[in-house]
């Protein structure tokens, strides 16, 4: 069984001893899969939790404060929690930003991104799916920890959601069909082309708004 991600220059003691290769190297010596992602559920719910309580609505976000967020998810679990990835990683041929430049395009990301769309308190639903879905895909094309940053980016566009007043978003129709969109909606945001993205927060939202 591969692991989850592909990765350049990583050494089998990154995967913990028993795991065939299937769980990352950790603080609690966890060796089974399925023990290891029902941890991480449990721990983002905890942290999604603590989020609500530490930023406002009127808060702004920097590239620091997704580094507290990813520590405050993992911190217990994996030793590099918060801590910006030391190896390039590709996922089903699709390469991430490169280890090396992933400190410059998070602060890039903070100036450009996070001082514009943050706080999400805009009155108009497209101005905020707009922000969702261009913080989210410049967020996940950097890709800035080893493991992880799809749950951070969600939760980050939790967080601005909040700030625009909307309810908790529900992520659970990114499934089949819909992760393939979600999939070819980051590739597209290569070329700036967030159209598949705000496509992507439109389903989120209207699933969101009928469970409510």
């Amino acid at each position: 069984m591969s692991p989850r991600y592909n990765t350049e220059n990583l050494t089998e003691t990154q995967f913990q001893s028993g795991s065939k290769g299937r769980v990352l190297k950790n603080l609690l010596g966890i060796k089974r899969k399925r023990e290891m992602d029902a941890l991480e559920a449990v721990k983002l719910s905890e942290a999604t939790d603590w989020a609500i309580r530490n930023y406002s609505v009127d808060y702004r976000f920097t590239a620091q404060d997704i580094n507290v967020l990813h520590q405050q998810w993992l911190g217990t679990i994996y030793p590099w929690a918060g801590q910006h990835r030391q190896v390039n990683i590709s996922k089903g041929g699709f390469t991430f930003a490169m280890a090396a430049q992933v400190s410059r395009l998070m602060a890039e990301f903070e100036r450009d991104v996070l001082a514009s769309y943050t706080p999400c308190n805009f009155n108009n639903r497209d101005d905020v799916i707009e922000a969702l879905a261009i913080t989210h895909c410049e967020l996940v094309l950097i890709h800035p920890y080893r493991e992880g940053n799809g749950r951070t980016s969600r939760l980050l566009a939790t967080l601005m959601a909040l700030q625009a007043g909307l309810p908790l978003l529900d992520f659970s129709g990114i499934t089949g069909k819909a992760k393939q969109s979600y999939f070819l909606a980051v590739q597209a945001s290569m070329n700036r082309d967030y159209e598949p993205m705000k496509a992507v927060f439109n389903a989120v939202l209207k699933k969101t708004e009928r469970r409510v």
